[in-house]
């Protein structure tokens, strides 16, 4: 691929290059965290000036009145103390870097062993002809717990799959690419994002309940409902609609026989035996945490709790139940395949995925801080007090208030594509507000989720998006930058629009979003 086939699509024009010209000129997200205090800290010396209050809804003073939050200078002589003393602190006491760190040092070597894309590979190798497309999209989805992986493993293997089958090779990067990407919060097991943003939401909660704990399995429901929904419209999109207008393969790209001479198509004796020793280690660690929750003593179950909260143990071990099984089965299966030889190996593979961190904690850092300052200046919680009234006042139905936030999450996910970034400046303030007119953090973290995936297939500010781009131009160099999100555009239209009946309707029904998670909250 030269440089001038990949430099090209830059110079789209209308509202694409628009979107990516303006795109460009915001700084990363860290630089965007580093303004953000600035401006808290500015608004702070004002609002405290001014002498901005709120009346806590649950909080009384020693009068037994209603006690007045006020805004806070984070230039006081306390605030800068607490700063600069408890810094330390402060990063590493962020909810979402522990989950993260954890989850990752397990996942790190499932991906490293090998296990990761053996197992997509194996999902989708031998799938019949009929049932191609949905098979793509669904092992997509579930490879969202990969990571990384699912985007330099399974987008290219699709369009090699596809055009194995006899079909266009780009209608299966498409579908891959939906189910990566447009299907990013959807799966049928809670996993890395999961952990990530409920850490967010357990910080963004306590400045209004302190008692409130992130439970990550709260959106297991939800995210479950997603997958289910979002499997036909990626498989209709792709058979009815992309493929029968894709151009036919011509000259420019490579062969497509030289391609599909080695297609690296199917899996070798000692990755089937990895799998099947990982598939066991699985079960293994499953095992485990029933025993866990049914042996004498029950660890995971806290017997002596009200019933709402019995199962409070078994949901917070969560975190460490998929730390547990990536580990265990990304070790079982490099054993068995070969790529971990000693325990040196595996020691390197969880050194790595720490090193692959290393953007995460810069970004952790500033978020931390962020977060920090935003509630000792008051600011957020006063904010959401009176946008709660004003909620409260406008009588707008909980559905149409999870559809607002669905779509500026959509539009905001177009220049900003960090989901951990987005939800970290927004949280502070949603997630306490919604929970005074009485919706769960669980249910603004699903509303969230939903317009966060849903325009990531058509923004060229994603990171992996130049490289979809050129896997395509692998098949057809002059499949450019506005061939791409024209062809990923319906994809996003109709999961957006599956999203928000699905919202609207969750909301409607009451349904609960995860275990011991429902829509609607109550102050105590």
């Amino acid at each position: 691929m030269t440089s001038d086939s990949i430099s090209k699509p830059d110079r789209a024009g209308g509202i694409l290059g628009w979107i990516e010209r303006g795109g460009n000129r915001l700084p990363d997200p860290v630089v965007i965290f580093l303004y953000c205090i600035a401006a808290v800290i500015a608004v702070s010396v004002v609002a405290a000036a001014m002498g901005l209050y709120a009346l806590h809804p649950t909080q009384v003073d020693a009068a037994g009145n209603a006690l007045a939050i006020r805004a806070e200078s984070l230039l006081s002589a306390d605030n800068i103390r607490h700063l600069l003393v408890d810094m330390p602190a402060t990063f590493t006491g962020f909810h979402p870097l522990g989950y993260v760190l954890v989850v990752m040092l397990g996942a790190g070597v499932a991906e490293r062993s090998g296990l990761l894309g053996a197992a997509m590979s194996a999902a989708v190798s031998n799938v019949p002809k009929l049932l191609l497309t949905p098979a793509v999209a669904l092992v997509g989805m579930l490879g969202n717990l990969a990571a990384d992986a699912a985007y330099v493993v399974l987008i290219p293997l699709a369009g090699v799959i596809f055009a194995a089958a006899g079909r266009h090779p780009i209608a299966g990067i498409a579908a891959a690419f939906a189910g990566v990407s447009g299907g990013f919060s959807a799966n049928l097991l809670p996993g890395q994002l999961d952990a990530l943003l409920f850490g967010i939401t357990e910080a963004a909660a306590e400045t209004i309940l302190p008692a409130w704990d992130a439970n990550i399995a709260g959106n297991a429901y939800f995210i479950i409902a997603m997958t289910l929904l979002f499997l036909p419209v990626i498989w209709y999109i792709t058979d009815r609609v992309i493929e029968p207008r894709l151009t036919p393969l011509g000259a420019g790209g490579e062969d497509a026989n030289a391609i599909l001479k080695d297609p690296d198509v199917g899996i070798s004796d000692c990755e089937r035996a990895g799998l099947k020793w990982a598939g066991w280690t699985v079960l293994a660690v499953v095992a485990l945490w029933v025993a866990l929750c049914i042996a004498p003593g029950t660890p995971l179950i806290d017997e002596s709790a009200p019933a709402e909260g019995r199962f409070t143990p078994l949901f917070q071990s969560l975190v460490a139940a998929f730390f547990v099984v990536f580990l265990a089965a990304g070790w079982a299966y490099g054993a068995a395949a070969g790529t971990i030889r000693n325990h040196r190996d595996l020691i390197a593979m969880m050194q790595s995925a720490m090193g692959d961190m290393a953007y995460y904690l810069v970004l952790a850092f500033a978020a931390a801080h962020f977060v920090a300052m935003f509630n000792w200046s008051n600011l957020g919680l006063i904010f959401a007090i009176h946008g709660a009234a004003v909620l409260e006042s406008s009588s707008l139905p909980d559905s149409l208030l999870m559809a607002s936030i669905i779509i500026f999450g959509a539009v905001l996910n177009l220049f900003i594509g960090s989901a951990s970034a987005k939800w970290a400046l927004l949280a502070p303030v949603l997630v306490p507000m919604l929970m005074l007119v009485g919706i769960s953090p669980e249910m603004s973290t699903a509303a969230y989720r939903v317009g966060d995936s849903a325009t990531n297939i058509i923004t060229p500010l994603m990171p992996y998006f130049p490289l979809v781009l050129v896997f395509a131009q692998r098949w057809q160099k002059e499949f450019g930058l506005g061939s791409l999100v024209a062809t990923m555009l319906p994809y996003s239209i109709f999961l957006l629009l599956a999203g928000l009946l699905l919202t609207v309707f969750w909301v409607y029904a009451g349904l609960p979003l995860g275990p011991a998670a429902p829509v609607s909250f109550t102050m105590p």
